[in-house]
């Protein structure tokens, strides 16, 4: 008779066995009787990105996860573009965001990307018009720059100057808080200054997606448990919905009674007259279409919030992203620095007594929308961020009635479709076998111009009806901020910081992004001639121990007595003075030099008057690149 030991070695030895052959059949992501994937999904939870693309490079684009039996749980991971297309686009209305979805999501109530239908198509009817609005636009648009000048710049100044390590990741939140924030609710919560605030709604909105996703990934029967309970992130998400629900419904206060104030105003014809934001624009078009019912603050509230969740959390992550990767690919920034002198070599200014352009951010501030869209190196570097860390890493999808997938995937109701967007961009049947490097040229054609890549390939924008409406205000803002900081500073991150992704809605970096920043006084790009190039190189040191020395080349067009480069020795000098405070310089520059013996603001500012009548023409219409050489 057999010993109980012996039956419990038999009986484990055959468990084991089953187990080995199992996992050696199925791979590192197992489904196992009873309990499914929790043990895989336990073991590689905070690198859940990479162990999914992992788990499809050895197999396939799409594969199943079941968690255990009584839960009921079953998610189709894909990442196949043909899945994409058929489930966003060709066969878009069986694939609604459904009740189960709003459950998730319930924080964003009844905004445009919680709804289906008739009220889907309104909202985004109504979005699609006033995003398009032209006194909209422009309104947003200086209110970047604006935000950019006053907030942004300041604080990197101050970092640069004082040698500070700064958490980029917390900047950019408040960057893009304030700016979506003014062009959203005409409110500016100057979140973005030296003191570097607490500010609750914030983190609410932080709080509220990790909760979002956490809700995507376990059961419904857990998280509605813990709701139930008020424990773990189902706490953390009520806090978090009270706090983002008395500010925004606060500036709807806020905003009604401005309106009221401006119309008795303009009745009297006196008073200011109102912004062009999107929530006036909002309330304007309720109160002349009377088309939202009975509760137009419960719609501008989840409208509102739906704006922010798209913008906010978004655009600062992408923005993390790509200054990291430049910082990586120093060859890349090269080349969009290069793009950029090239641009503003063609966007000349020609405003007769505005002020001298200097430099790469000066000019293309005020160039922006002319230049903007010639960027194209810049634009593909964007987008090369973004299909590495798409800042929206999963979307998720049920049908409402059975479908076969073109994978040959059967799916229903009871199914849960999760895109990787992450495992999407980083496939090398997609996208060859450097696929994992950073590669902007990957994007253009020999031609130069952009290469089309469906949108059903790249995600990070959606694809089909539900396109992001908002593409080009987040394109915008990266843009932007981007060309300031690199115009203006040296990026360094610091060295032994991690950065991995982090587990949550929003691809953030779980640890932020530290990093050192160093004020640029390499390259500029200067225009009306060479008299106001000595003149800068005067005014660049704020005390200067050594005589500047600097190396010019011409950047398009070329000057017509310049072939190619040309050192500091050969260039010749200004023919006429300025003023007679700062008098002809020679291009070596000794700041002790009594030619000059004022260096302060007054010698830099009479350098900055126009060119006098007998500067060169053919200095007066040509653009150079000059570099400290000491």
């Amino acid at each position: 008779m057999y010993t109980y030991i012996e039956i419990f070695v038999v009986l484990f030895s055959l468990v084991f066995l089953f187990c080995y052959s199992f996992h050696k059949k199925r791979g590192p992501w197992n489904n196992w009787p009873l309990i499914g994937v929790l043990p895989a999904l336990l073991k590689n939870h905070h690198r859940i990105h990479d162990i999914i693309v992992e788990v499809m490079e050895k197999g396939s684009l799409t594969f199943v996860m079941k968690g255990p039996r009584f839960t009921n749980m079953k998610l189709l991971i894909t990442a196949d573009p043909a899945n994409a297309q058929h489930i966003l686009s060709k066969n878009f209305g069986n694939y609604p965001k459904g009740s189960k979805f709003k459950d998730i999501v319930e924080i964003l109530g009844d905004g445009i990307f919680n709804v289906d239908s008739e009220m889907w198509k309104y909202h985004r009817k109504m979005a699609q018009f006033l995003l398009s609005h032209p006194q909209f636009k422009q309104f947003w648009v200086e209110k970047i720059w604006k935000k950019i000048e006053t907030g942004l710049i300041p604080i990197l100044d101050h970092v640069a100057k004082q040698g500070l390590e700064i958490e980029l990741q917390d900047l950019f939140g408040r960057f893009t808080f304030d700016t979506i924030s003014t062009v959203v609710l005409d409110y500016d919560p100057r979140t973005l200054c030296f003191d570097l605030p607490n500010f609750p709604v914030s983190k609410a909105l932080h709080d509220g997606e990790e909760a979002i996703f956490y809700r995507h990934v376990v059961p419904a029967c857990v998280w509605k448990f813990q709701k139930w309970l008020g424990i773990g992130t189902e706490k953390k998400y009520r806090e978090a919905s009270k706090i983002v629900d008395n500010f925004i419904y606060g500036c709807i206060s806020r905003k009604r009674e401005e309106m009221r104030k401006n119309s008795q105003s303009n009745a009297c014809k006196v008073g200011p007259k109102l912004g062009v934001d999107l929530m006036t624009l909002y309330m304007d078009e309720i109160r002349d279409s009377g088309e939202i019912g009975s509760n137009p603050d419960k719609f501008l509230r989840d409208t509102v919030l739906s704006y922010f969740v798209a913008g906010k959390e978004t655009t600062s992550a992408a923005l993390c992203w790509f200054l990291y990767l430049l910082s990586k690919n120093p060859h890349v920034l090269a080349k969009i620095k290069e793009e950029l002198d090239v641009s503003m070599a063609q966007a000349k200014d020609h405003h007769g007594d505005e002020k001298i352009i200097w430099d790469r951010y000066d000019i293309l501030s005020r160039k922006f929308k002319e230049v903007g869209d010639k960027l194209i190196y810049f634009h593909a570097a964007i987008c090369e961020a973004l299909r590495l860390y798409p800042t929206v890493p999963f979307n998720a999808k049920t049908p409402i009635k059975p479908d076969t997938l073109p994978s040959g995937h059967k799916v229903d109701s009871s199914t849960q479709i999760i895109f990787s967007m992450y495992a999407l961009g980083r496939m090398k049947s997609l996208w060859g076998e450097d696929s994992y490097e950073f590669k902007p040229e990957r994007w253009i054609l020999e031609t130069r111009k952009f290469r089309y890549v469906p949108s059903y390939q790249f995600l990070a924008f959606n694809s089909g009806p539900r396109t992001c409406l908002g593409k080009n205000m987040s394109m915008t803002i990266m843009k932007a901020a981007v060309i300031a900081i690199i115009s203006k500073y040296h990026i360094q991150p610091v060295r032994g910081h991690p950065i991995v992704p982090d587990v949550s809605l929003i691809l953030h970096m779980r640890h932020g992004l530290k990093a050192q920043f160093v004020k640029d006084k390499g390259v500029l790009v200067v225009s009306n001639g060479f008299a106001e190039l000595v003149a800068r190189a005067v005014a660049v040191p704020a005390e200067p121990v050594a005589p500047i020395v600097l190396a010019v080349e011409p950047v398009e067009p070329v000057a017509q007595n310049l072939t190619g480069p040309i050192d500091s020795k050969s260039l010749p000098m200004s023919t006429g003075p300025l003023d007679n405070t700062c008098p002809q310089t020679p291009v070596a520059l000794d700041p002790a030099n009594p030619m000059c013996p004022s260096l302060g603001p007054p010698c830099s500012t009479n350098f900055l008057s126009r060119p006098t009548a007998d500067t060169p023409s053919n200095w007066a219409d040509s653009f150079y690149r000059w570099t400290v050489l000491s």
